[in-house]
């Protein structure tokens, strides 16, 4: 069902229990538009609430990833009719780009993105919050947002820095400038470059590496440990919570089926499901709203 989904602006495809999401407007490099921001999150929880997802790959169509918001709009793109008065911050609308990134980061699924071409803006911020970034060789990549006279969106300020460094994030982001895939090996950005080629079979690799060998519960649960705990103030919250984690998953059919296939050197059979399965003690972690206007 959810690989028949007809978009616009995306194509999807499920095989395998590895879920392919395309960015599908190669006439314009994939450009970030409104609808693409409310198919994208249609489907984000589609892919929550199928089970038979078990990793996610993000790719583009043709020849970019992403080029960022699309441009058409002239120079009034990114005005949303904003001023200056202390009243306009209870009115503030949210930024569609973060709307996106922040439901990423709640994501039960693991995702990997396999950067393809440009992706610049909003087409590398949205990457910023999957848990695994390869790049083509022909991929470049910038935050070019001070050159357009806007600032860094997406929740970027907050992901980008955790990822690559303060320094490296802040010479990125006050040049502008766009920079070859290599530069973002080096600096953490992506952990792979890859002839463009073997691109999506390198993520396919990957994917069914968690697909086929991990249990879909244990993988959920520590995709939101390890995301959560980059803003903990002390190795207890972590303690805490991988203690809740273990006393919960340790005596799951998991855990015995986990310790069992390894004891008999056959593949495992994991059966928990996160749509369903879930502990009592998930989501952990606080849910702050925006506080400003806009959507929810």
């Amino acid at each position: 069902m959810l690989a028949a989904m007809a978009y616009e602006t995306l194509l999807t495809d499920l095989r395998d229990g590895i879920f392919t999401l395309t960015l599908n407007r190669p006439d314009r490099l994939n450009a970030f538009t409104g609808k693409m921001m409310d198919e994208y999150l249609h489907v984000l929880d589609a892919i929550d609430e199928n089970d038979d997802v078990r990793v996610v790959i993000v790719t583009g169509a043709g020849r970019g990833f992403c080029a960022g918001a699309d441009l058409g709009g002239g120079g009034a793109t990114f005005d949303s009719g904003g001023g200056k008065g202390a009243d306009e911050i209870a009115r503030v609308p949210r930024d569609g780009g973060g709307r996106v990134t922040l439901r990423i980061f709640d994501c039960s699924k693991p995702l990997i993105a396999a950067i393809n071409g440009p992706a610049v803006g909003v087409g590398i911020t949205q990457t910023l919050p999957m848990d695994i970034r390869l790049a083509s060789d022909r991929a470049k990549m910038g935050f070019v947002f001070a050159r357009r006279g806007i600032v860094p969106e997406a929740c970027s300020s907050w992901f980008l820095p955790r990822i690559v460094g303060i320094s490296k994030a802040m010479e990125w982001v006050a040049t502008g400038r766009v920079f070859p895939a290599e530069e973002a090996r080096e600096a953490g950005l992506v952990s792979e470059v890859v002839s463009h080629d073997q691109l999506l079979p390198r993520a396919r690799e990957l994917a069914a590496e968690i697909a086929e060998n991990t249990s879909a519960m244990s993988v959920a649960l520590s995709r939101h440990m390890l995301w959560k705990m980059l803003g903990a103030d002390h190795p207890m919250e972590a303690h805490r919570v991988d203690s809740q984690g273990i006393h919960f998953m340790g005596s799951s059919p998991d855990a015995r089926e986990g310790v069992q296939s390894f004891l008999e050197k056959r593949a495992p059979r994991f059966e928990m499901r996160v749509s369903k399965d879930m502990p009592g003690y998930f989501p952990w972690w606080r849910d702050r709203p925006f506080s400003g206007g806009g959507q929810d």
